[in-house]
């Protein structure tokens, strides 16, 4: 016997606007994350989703929708760290294995922590320092 459920088997436009809006949900009810989007996104949040959207889709449905640079968009923010992206991440994949089955929940994991990994190098690699950073108590 099979357990009927209303979770997606494949990426869509309209399954990545519902993990968007979902996992947006959790990131403001969030007691790490919130604070930090909160300072960076202080009014309408429906810009920062349409761009969520777009990115989603350039990544997941190699539509090239999205237009940015979210290198730039990030160094721009105060009290960012490393621990934070772990913490994105765990809210995500969270977001994720609830609207998707496993194999599509997986590839958006794989997607999600190469991004992580990419910004965070980007964001605080430095030569003269170790790789991966220790951990701030």
């Amino acid at each position: 016997m099979t357990v009927a459920t209303d979770r997606l088997d494949h990426v869509s436009e309209d399954g990545i606007r519902q993990l968007v809006d979902a996992f947006y949900v959790k990131v403001r009810a969030d007691a790490e994350l919130a604070p930090i989007f909160a300072r960076a996104i202080p009014g309408d949040w429906q810009p920062h989703l349409s761009k969520m959207y777009a990115f989603w889709s350039s990544v997941m449905l190699t539509t090239g929708r999205y237009k940015g640079n979210p290198v730039a968009k990030h160094l721009i923010i105060p009290d960012m760290k490393p621990a934070l992206f772990e913490r994105w991440l765990a809210l995500f994949d969270a977001t994720c294995r609830e609207q998707f089955d496993n194999a599509t929940s997986d590839a958006f994991r794989v997607k999600a922590e190469r991004i992580a990994e990419s910004l965070k190098l980007a964001l605080f690699y430095r030569p003269d320092r170790p790789w991966p950073p220790e951990p701030t108590p």
